[in-house]
Formats: structure tokens, sequence, C-alpha cells
């Protein structure tokens, strides 16, 4: 988005102003999601008087992929086995891409996948990194990712170096997200993604390795509401909140007018899983180095179609709902976000931090930086991002 948090215009709206029917008038969009990739022109179908069902984005092929790669790329992902099928594909190639989080990556860290099945009986994926068997472990951080990430690819890179550090980091694909079961990019209800969140997460912290270790959460963009919802239900659960450009607040000459709120809702509950809303490349918005965004075309497991009417609506509300309880956050808080951001605002970082009530709080913006710092910078900016997130972990582990 150019202002507030939200998007950047697109050819078809939602959210207009000026209201006119939703489904037929075109102007801007602007909601509270991470960046999706460039995906080639969708024609839409018509159907009745004036309105359009559009159908999904076919994903464009990944320059230098031998075509049997592709064709596995290209397939539908919206069940958990798909996504699964793709990942096994690519995963050597991921990890042998140009990147400094997979170039230099820490050597020795040991890492273990598996799937847990959770309360609602969805397989939920599961990754851990740990530090070589003869690094005292500090403390333990786990990660909440982005609507349009994973707990794998870039995530893998910055895991290694938090770990080499001294640190048990785990992480967890939300259903419909990634590895996990459920339909993909689906959030039928954010409250009970948090929940499946803490649930998963409690259950990492009962582990016996990491018994009267501090306890530590690191959310990005989306993952950082997330964690702030996790902080407002159970306040005591975490020893620290470390948020990468969250998403936390809409700001106002952005925030949908009530009349099409209502329109939205009413559309959520007839066709929640219905793909309407414009998909919108931000690629050019969240990187800030072209040679490393070309790379994440080879996330090839991240949601990046056209967002599904309930998530939209459910993301709406979450934000709604954290923006009214800001006062509440107490956890001694990081907050770190680029100055250019033009995905999620700087700005509601600053106001973010003016509003918690943390006696232990700390804001660090970073001059020209993009919405994906840990991913998209140059080299020198990712490493000092991570080595100012070490620094604070650090600092808090020595005093816990």
């Amino acid at each position: 988005m150019s202002s507030g948090l939200g998007f950047r215009p697109s050819d078809l709206s939602f959210f207009s102003r000026k209201f006119v029917s939703p489904i037929n008038h075109r102007e801007n969009v602007r909601l509270p999601f991470t960046p999706l990739r460039k995906m080639n022109p969708e024609q839409p179908m018509r159907w009745g008087s004036g309105c359009c069902l559009v159908v999904a984005a076919k994903r464009p092929p990944i320059d230098g992929v031998p075509a049997e790669l592709n064709k596995i790329a290209s397939q539908k992902l919206d069940s958990a086995p798909a996504r699964r099928r793709v990942r096994s594909a690519f995963i050597e190639i991921q990890q042998q891409l140009d990147h400094c989080l997979f170039k230099m990556a820490p050597a020795g860290i040991n890492t273990e996948e598996w799937y847990e099945c959770n309360s609602r009986g969805l397989n939920i994926f599961c990754k851990r990194w740990f530090p070589e068997p003869d690094v005292h472990i500090k403390g333990a951080v786990c990660f909440c990712h982005g609507y349009g990430g994973t707990c794998t690819f870039f995530f893998d890179g910055t895991a290694r170096h938090i770990a080499a550090s001294g640190y048990a980091v785990y992480a967890m694909d939300y259903p419909g997200f990634g590895l996990s079961e459920g339909l993909h990019g689906y959030i039928p209800s954010f409250d009970q993604l948090v929940d499946d969140v803490i649930e998963q997460y409690k259950k990492f912290k009962g582990r016996p390795e990491l018994k009267g270790l501090p306890h530590f959460i690191l959310g990005q963009s989306m993952g950082g509401a997330i964690t702030l919802k996790i902080h407002l239900k159970e306040p005591n659960l975490w020893d620290g909140l470390v948020l990468v450009a969250p998403m936390c607040k809409i700001a106002d000459d952005v925030k949908p007018p009530d009349h099409v709120l209502k329109v939205l809702s009413l559309m959520s509950n007839v066709m929640p899983k219905a793909k309407l809303l414009p998909n919108v490349d931000f690629d050019e918005l969240a990187l800030r180095e072209t040679k490393k965004r070309k790379l994440a075309v080879y996330n090839v497991i991240s949601y990046e179609d056209r967002m599904r009417v309930k998530t939209a609506m459910e993301l709406l509300k979450a934000t709604d709902d954290i923006e009214k309880q800001l006062e509440k956050v107490s956890s001694p808080l990081m907050i770190l976000h680029g100055a250019a951001d033009k995905v999620t605002d700087p700005k509601i970082s600053q106001f973010l931090y003016e509003k918690a009530s943390s006696k232990d709080k700390t804001l660090k913006l970073y001059e020209d930086s993009f919405h994906c710092i840990l991913e998209g910078e140059p080299d020198e900016r990712i490493f000092t991002v991570l080595n100012d997130i070490i620094h604070w972990l650090d600092s808090r582990c020595s005093s816990t």
C-alpha cells in the first residue's frame, strides 16, 4: 500500500469509498496481507447480469527450471498433499539458490520436520532448528509466518542463523498454508487460527529440552497480527515478542466504509471460499533487491492466488480487534520495520510502539528498506536485522 496498512491500487475493488456493486465495479483495493507474486493475466468467466466469476490464476513457468518441474509447480495446490509433492520436488533447488540466507547458512544446525494432529483433527507441519550439541541453548524462539509465507524456504535460512546463536527455533505452517492440512489460503476464523497456533506452541514449550528456558515469539507481517492476538489472549505466555513489519492496524484513510464492509461480510457468508478479490504483484514493493526478488518464485507452495472473501474479512476483523487493544500489549517488545515499506506502514509500527504499555520496548526503523527486511534487502542489511534480533534476544535471556 502507499499509505496505511493495506495495498497498492489494483484493477478490481471491493473497497471503494463511493459505493458501487462490489462485483462489477473496478477501482482500488487495499487489504492487510503480505506480498503475492506476479501471475499471468486472468480472464474472468461471465455469469448472470454483469457479474463475473474469477478463475484461478495460473503460475507462470520459472525460468531455468526443467519442464517437468514447472509442470509439477503449476498443479492446483488447494490440498496439502499437492503442496507437499511440489515442495519435495523443489527442495533441492531451493537449498542451492544464490541468496545469502542459504549460501551463508551456518553449518552444524540440526533440523527436524514432522506432522502433528491438532485438537481439530488437522495435520500440522512443524519444524525445529537446534544449534550444534556443544552450544548452550539460551532460549526458544517460535515463529509466526506471514500470509504469503511458510515456515520453510526463506525462513529456513533465517532460523539457521538464529539457531547458530544459541536458540532452539520452532515453527509451524498454519492450517491451509504451506504443508499443513486445510484449503489453501483459507482463513475461516482468525481467532481459531490463533488458537491453533497457541495449542501447537504450548506443545513446543512443554518439550523437555526447553524446560526452564525463556520463550520468545517472532511474528512477521500477518504473523505479527497472530503474535499480538496470542499475547492479548494469554499475556503471560511469552517472555518477549519480536514483530517484523507487523500487520496490526488499518490506517483510517484506507479503511473501507461501513456499507462496503457490510457487503463484504454478506459475501463472506454466502461464498466464503470464493477467490474474488484482486491479485496484486507486490514483488517490487516487498523485496528491494532485484536479484532476490527473482528468487521469490521458488517458494512454490506459498499462496499466491486471489484472496478468498472470508479470509479478507477475517484479516480486517483481526486488525480492528488488535487496534482497540494496543494499550494492553505489555510484554517485552521489539518492533522492526523498513522505513520505505509500502505493504505495511512503518507509521503503524510507531503507533504500536507508542500505544503499547510494555515497559521494555524497542522500535527499529531501517532507512530505505522495504517490507521483507529479512529476505529482500542487500546482504548487509539482512544480517544487520538478524543481528539486531539476536542481540535483543540475548539481552533478555541474560536478565530472565
